[in-house]
């Protein structure tokens, strides 16, 4: 696909990205600013496949609107490729482990010297900085979660072991972290003049999510214990079990408790006076009372029943949904929450996650699924200059790798 050829849309639309990241973190980010009009090249690995391939579908979603080819970054080729490709680039995003790009010669300085406004973003396990024997580590999303102190208050109570959040929960929290400080890098520069490198440690990004639970650790000396889905503070299950099913239900914020409350039975029990914002543990006879009522309202009616009360009521509450359940909603239906397009990697339409979040004056757009290996490398090599027959040199020395 040639430049010409995208079409012009959303708020990003000029927004130019060279994504040489890899797998899930990287990868997302720059697809955000696809879905969003950017144009973003991809640069795999003339050594392997970006392993994300391997994962189906998801990966027609993952890399949708973004542009395929192929350098082998580290030759002295590769990195003058590169170095040509990001005097045109307003960001570069990379994902190797912690002081990759330094080992091959290409640290920032060097890239300020072929485009000073450029942003650099590295996102890696540990960072690019520290101790030693940790920067240099290498990292995935389970990784970073067990790094971070998130896998520690995550599981079941002990015995069981700490769980993973699934899927892929601190990737994905790495690549918005890495997205908005990444154009808040740009803003700078346009303003300026004068690039950015930003250091995205993936442990870090799961360090910051923790709430009440990691400030209450580092100065309280509080580690928290695992309990499933229960929460520190309140008493509540969360999930109870209805007749045919799951819904869950957040027990919190005073009128929706007290609309509970009464519907409960316990409007004129004395444990229940004054304002209550939570059924906490701090109350142990109030938690007793409530928690048992609750599960016995949920055991005695459906899911479809107990949504329909509490919603009407405004309490908050969700029907654990499936996959199949979200396609036949009518509000994931009225939202197009889940839309689909032709994927070239299968030739048939495929379905996933519509571009989120929505913009009303410049909304995003699907114009391409995620494309095959180096199916772009001629159109983005011959825009940058080369011609057919530098561009067969690179072929033969495995600069770069044919489409397969």
């Amino acid at each position: 696909m040639r430049r010409e050829e995208i079409p012009s849309f959303g708020t990003l639309r000029n927004l130019k990205v060279i994504n040489a990241a890899a797998v899930v973190a990287g990868p997302f980010m720059c697809g955000l600013f696809a879905e969003q009009g950017a144009d973003v090249i991809e640069l795999e690995s003339t050594r392997a496949q970006d392993m994300f391939r391997n994962f189906g579908d998801a990966w027609s979603t993952e890399r949708r609107n973004q542009r395929m080819s192929s350098l082998n970054i580290p030759t002295p080729e590769g990195k003058a490729v590169l170095l040509r490709m990001i005097k045109w680039a307003d960001l570069l995003v990379e994902s190797n482990k912690g002081g990759t790009w330094k080992k091959w010669g290409l640290t920032d300085e060097v890239l300020w010297e072929a485009n000073p406004k450029l942003v650099i973003v590295h996102i890696s396990g540990f960072g690019q900085t520290g101790d030693p024997d940790y920067v240099s580590r290498p990292s995935f999303d389970s990784i970073g979660q067990a790094f971070s102190g998130f896998m520690s208050i995550n599981g079941m109570p002990e015995p069981n072991p700490p769980y993973v959040t699934k899927p892929f929960t601190g990737d994905y929290i790495t690549g918005l972290f890495g997205a908005w400080s990444a154009l808040a890098g740009v803003i700078r520069a346009r303003e300026t003049g004068i690039g950015e490198s930003i250091d995205v440690a993936q442990y870090e990004a799961m360090a910051r999510l923790q709430g009440n639970y990691l400030s209450d650790g580092v100065n309280k000396g509080i580690q928290y214990p695992r309990m499933g889905n229960l929460d520190v503070i309140g008493a509540c299950n969360g999930t109870e079990r209805c007749k045919d099913g799951w819904i869950f239900i957040a027990v919190g914020g005073a009128a929706p408790v007290r609309k509970l409350i009464n519907l409960l039975g316990f409007e004129h029990d004395p444990d229940f006076e004054g304002i209550i914002q939570t059924i906490d543990r701090q109350h142990p006879q109030r938690a007793k009372k409530f928690v048992k009522a609750l599960e016995t309202f949920c055991a005695e009616r459906t899911v479809d029943e107990v949504d329909r009360i509490l919603s009407q009521l405004k309490v908050p509450c969700s029907k654990i949904m499936t996959y199949q359940m979200m396609l036949e909603h009518p509000h994931y239906q009225a939202r197009e929450t889940i839309t689909e397009w032709h994927d070239e990697m299968t030739n048939r339409t495929v379905k996933g996650v519509n571009m989120i979040p929505k913009f009303k004056k410049n909304p995003g757009q699907i114009f391409r699924g995620g494309a095959k290996y180096g199916t772009d490398n001629e159109d983005v090599m011959h825009e940058f200059g080369y011609t057919d027959k530098e561009i067969k040199a690179l072929y033969e020395k495995g600069i770069m790798k044919k489409p397969e």
